[in-house]
């Protein structure tokens, strides 16, 4: 089964805001990103956009030929409209809060399942595809499916704090949730953390896996080896 590769651009639009302007541009490395292979690119809104912005969102839009998955917390109101107006081809449903520097938790589906069900409801209404994030906790799992999403993205920082210390360890809990997944017929995306030293054994132990979401660590390799060749080692730890 083919994994597909969505890169995340948040970095890219950290480091074009750090200096204001439009350096670096951040729709021609999108449209470079995916003419060097990716099959997706993926954003996060937060309500400061000290990276992306609403706008961004907006042009990237227009300009990609690939997937645009949105993530981001829809108890913003501001989020939702953007999702509901932009129609990207997956929306990844994150419980952050506002002030977090980075994802670090997923959603209890079982404590809000009436809202993520009614939330769910809405965006498939206009048939954007729905993830949610999801810890490797098969309760949590057989939570989202009561929610009606299309899709879980296990949440992957623990397997990688872990993987250098005992790489079969810290696949575990990942092995026993994308089996309750596919038991319920959820699809299987992945993100946090991966990069060139773990993607290829995860993809190896969860081969159903449909999508993996990168960003901190393929922007920070392309620093070292080039973005085109980047995105081409990351592909090639999916094969």
């Amino acid at each position: 089964m083919i994994t597909k590769l969505s890169v995340n651009i948040n970095k890219i639009a950290t480091l074009r805001n750090a200096r204001g302007g439009n350096i670096p541009n951040l729709l021609k490395m999108a449209i470079d990103i995916e003419r060097f292979g990716a099959q997706g690119i993926t954003v996060h809104p937060r309500p400061d956009e000290r990276h992306i912005t609403y706008k961004d969102v907006y042009e990237l839009k227009k300009c990609l030929t690939t997937e645009l998955n949105i993530e981001g917390n829809p108890q913003e109101k501001k989020f939702i409209d953007l999702v509901l107006e932009v129609k990207p081809h997956q929306v990844t449903l994150v419980p952050d809060l506002s002030n977090q520097i980075t994802s670090n938790h997923g959603w209890n589906t079982l404590t809000h399942v009436n809202y993520l069900k009614d939330t769910i409801a809405l965006f498939k209404s206009h048939h954007i595809r729905t993830s949610i994030f999801v810890d490797a906790d098969t309760a949590m799992i057989e939570g989202a499916k009561l929610t009606g999403t299309d899709r879980i993205e296990l949440y992957t920082e623990e397997y990688a704090r872990q993987f250098e210390l005992n790489k079969e360890l810290a696949i575990s809990p990942y092995l026993k949730a994308a089996n309750i997944a596919q038991q319920l017929k959820l699809d299987i995306n992945a993100g946090h953390d991966l990069n060139l030293q773990n993607l290829k054994y995860f993809k190896q132990k969860l081969p159903s896996l449909s999508e993996v979401s990168i960003g901190h660590a393929l922007i920070s390799d392309a620093l070292y080896f080039g973005l085109e060749n980047t995105v081409q080692l990351y592909l090639r730890q999916l094969v």
